[in-house]
């Protein structure tokens, strides 16, 4: 049967329904076979009809009396023989019931079958989420602020209780299953025109690869976004054609590279993935001594950014499994001590970097190196998103929290896949390049500017499609315009622009629009506005293109 709640249901109530039936049957053929006799001393013989209204108020132990006639004392035997075999038989089904109400695996059917009819009624773009915990409940909410709908696959029955106690609005469904179960992952909409992406991002690699696979198996085109933390995942997902992998530690190295020597790009990463402001005086991390404590993922990572830079760094680890005996730049320590860090020249040091799993060890790490050398840069990984209070009042010049990171990264990945793109070929630019960028928009929009993606087609800008379709020119520039005076600049810098597989980088205002460009924009709320008008009414489109020129000037 399709509906296996109802088999299920069907199959556990079978014997109760069989014990009524057969004490029902045997109850009522007694009552018809037995004389009766009527109020004027006729004889009579029950119906089946009477029998079975009879037996029906007296099994469940209602009472009504004797109909239709007063019984005979063959009768009230009969009837005190048979109340006990269909009031058991009663209890037995209502105990039956009781206990099929309170199955685990019934009330796992009945939520298997209310959720696939919420995900049959999405008629919205939504994202599939694997698991539920304190990073993929940030990337639910802002996935639901950006407009996106959610379902979510989780395995554990405490964190589907808790994910529904939230009452997300809309409303996110939630399928308790394997995560990796192929079945699950197509009833949670896979397939649907509407699924924009699925993001996995356990601590078990072989799990993320697995899911990747299972996942391009069923629909091959859908967006995956996948957590890796060693190159060779990263090559294996790059083969099998994921299109975000999020290698948290290695964006920290790469966080690192930026802060040694493009601090203006690295400022502008953090504003992209919303994790900082834009600053003009940006934090750059110094050159000379770095102790590292740690020597696990991240401290691999690092340790590569270090070289590549040509900066001295001592590695301290306790755990020796993870060190290969090779390695002269890494020590074995018993504990991390004021002794350890002492003799590893903490004194001498520009740069602390505490990496290891402890929150509460790293903070302790970084306050005993403070002690010992008051102008040493503090670097912290902080691991829970719950201890953020602690580390932002411990006066930490840097913190790096990779599960932050996975948020950001996500969903800006997925929900805005165009500023993803443009932090990635902002990185390759020089420091001069950056820092230009840097002023432009701090003068130009503000220290918070708003990224805005604008597709050029018939749904979002259906004007310029029009306006393109009659041979009219529209330049970028048109957007740079206000609607209530054309002739003043708005707060609207474009970023990048996307032709087919060509990227613009800051591309000019006089650049002619094509159908099916794709738009970066730093702006401001007010000015997206004027760039969502501008787009799909002709008249405003009109009013601020009637005199723009080639060059980019009005007459």
């Amino acid at each position: 049967m399709s509906n296996n709640s109802l088999w299920l249901i069907l199959q556990k109530l079978r014997v109760p329904f069989l014990v009524l039936i057969i004490a029902y049957t045997i109850a009522i053929i007694g009552l018809v076979m037995l004389d009766g006799v009527t109020s004027d001393g006729k004889p009579y013989t029950m119906t089946i009809f009477d029998a079975f209204y009879f037996i029906t108020y007296t099994a469940t132990t209602i009472g009504f009396g004797e109909t239709p006639f007063a019984f005979t004392y063959s009768q009230r035997i009969w009837v005190s023989m048979i109340i006990y075999l269909t009031v058991i038989g009663w209890f037995y089904s209502v105990g039956s019931i009781i206990s099929l109400l309170q199955d685990k695996v019934l009330i796992r059917e009945i939520a298997k079958a209310k959720f696939k009819k919420q995900v049959k009624n999405l008629q919205e773009n939504f994202l599939i989420i694997l698991g539920y915990n304190a990073t993929t409940k940030r990337i639910i909410e802002k996935s639901l602020h950006k407009g996106f709908r959610v379902v979510v696959i989780e395995r554990n029955e405490d964190r589907v209780n808790e994910l529904m106690m939230e009452s997300y609005t809309p409303i996110v469904p939630i399928l308790q299953a394997d995560i990796h179960d192929p079945i699950a992952l197509e009833i949670s909409g896979i397939k649907s025109k509407y699924c924009k992406g699925l993001v996995s991002l356990f601590e078990d690699d072989s799990l993320n690869f697995r899911i990747a696979v299972t996942s391009k198996i069923i629909n091959p085109k859908v967006p995956l976004a996948i957590k890796s933390t060693t190159e060779t995942l990263t090559e294996n997902l790059t083969d099998l054609g994921v299109e975000i992998i999020e290698n948290p530690f290695e964006i920290i190295s790469s966080q690192i590279h930026l802060s040694l020597n493009s601090p203006s790009i690295y400022q502008i990463g953090k504003w992209i993935y919303n994790l900082d402001i834009l600053r003009k005086e940006q934090f750059k991390l110094p050159r000379g001594l770095y102790i590292v404590c740690g020597y696990g993922r991240m401290g691999r990572e690092i340790y590569k950014v270090l070289k590549e830079n040509d900066i001295e760094a001592k590695f301290v680890e306790i755990n020796k499994e993870k060190v290969d005996s090779n390695h002269k730049d890494v020590t074995i320590a018993s504990s991390y001590d004021m002794d350890l860090l002492k003799s590893l020249d903490i004194e001498k040091a520009a740069v602390i970097i505490a990496g290891t799993k402890d929150d509460t060890l790293n903070l302790s790490l970084l306050s005993t190196a403070r002690k010992i050398n008051k102008n040493i840069i503090t670097v912290a990984r902080e691991n829970e998103l719950e201890n953020y209070s602690i580390f932002k009042y411990s006066h930490i010049d840097f913190i790096f929290m990779p599960s932050r990171i996975l948020i950001h990264k996500t969903i800006n990945a997925i929900v805005n896949p165009m500023s993803d793109k443009f932090f990635y070929l902002m990185k390759s630019q020089s420091e001069e390049f950056g820092a230009k960028l840097v002023n432009e928009l701090l003068e130009k929009i503000g220290e918070s500017p708003e990224v805005y993606e604008l597709f050029i087609d018939a749904e979002q800008a259906n004007a310029i499609k029009d306006a393109i379709l009659e041979n009219e020119t529209i330049y970028l520039g048109a957007f740079s315009r206000r609607r209530e005076d054309r002739t003043i600049k708005n707060s609207v810098k474009p970023l990048l622009l996307q032709r087919g597989n060509k990227f613009y980088l800051l591309p000019d205002e006089v650049m002619p629009l094509k159908m099916g460009d794709k738009i970066l924009f730093a702006t401001t709320r007010d000015a997206i506005e004027d760039i969502e008008y501008i787009a799909q009414n002709m008249y405003e489109l009109k009013y601020v293109t009637d005199n723009f020129t080639n060059d980019g000037m009005w007459k």
